[in-house]
């Protein structure tokens, strides 16, 4: 299999996280991807333009990081991460997709903060953005009790999500109102995927 990734890119360490979690990940070929670059002929793999895409064995192209993602889970042996029924497997997608939002808020407000010429951000903007991954860690830090519970896409999601807030708003200080987020992700991020898949700009 081939990834398409960026070593910045939050939803490609989802997809990384999970694949070393599942003891996939040296099955895979890291295919550095700079989605800004007018060049690439990464809209081959995906034509939205985005990483991560992933190229099966058999050519068939995927994206983006949920359905790969549950793509890998289907090639693992033993329990997967992502819950085959019930209460469980829709608290797991759910959480998945509250981590994902937090992500989508965060890249738009480093766009418009970092990338958009001065003269032309949109404040509003940036306090919407900013506003929507304040709520949403709200919710995460009431369901801290329960993010130990076990191993799932939503605990990886959730995982990615803050490890992005620290590496690209680090300011923020996300941990100061809600200690047992923090306490959780302390623990999370100490893991041996997650260390291996720690954000870095490309040199």
């Amino acid at each position: 299999m081939k990834l398409r990734h960026s070593t910045t890119s939050p939803y490609v360490r989802k997809v990384s996280v999970t694949a070393l979690e599942l003891g996939l990940d040296g099955r895979i070929e890291r295919v550095p991807t700079n989605t800004m670059d007018p060049k690439s002929d990464h809209a081959a793999d995906n034509p939205l333009g985005k990483v991560p895409a992933l190229i099966t064995d058999e050519g068939e192209r995927l994206y983006d990081s949920p359905v790969i993602c549950e793509y890998l889970d289907s090639l693992a042996d033993g329990p997967g991460l992502f819950p085959p029924a019930g209460a469980e497997r829709w608290r797991a997608l759910r959480r998945q997709a509250l981590a994902d939002g937090i992500l989508d808020a965060a890249i738009l407000r480093m766009l418009e903060t970092r990338r958009r010429p001065e003269a032309l951000r949109w404040d509003g903007w940036v306090r919407l953005q900013s506003g929507k991954i304040a709520k949403a860690l709200d919710q995460l830090e009431r369901e801290a009790g329960t993010l130990d519970s076990s191993l799932t896409i939503g605990e990886i999601a959730a995982g990615c999500a803050l490890g992005y807030l620290d590496f690209r708003f680090a300011e923020d200080d996300w941990r100061a109102t809600r200690p047992r987020l923090a306490a959780w992700y302390e623990g999370f991020a100490a893991r041996p995927s997650m260390q291996q898949t720690v954000p870095r700009e490309p040199a």
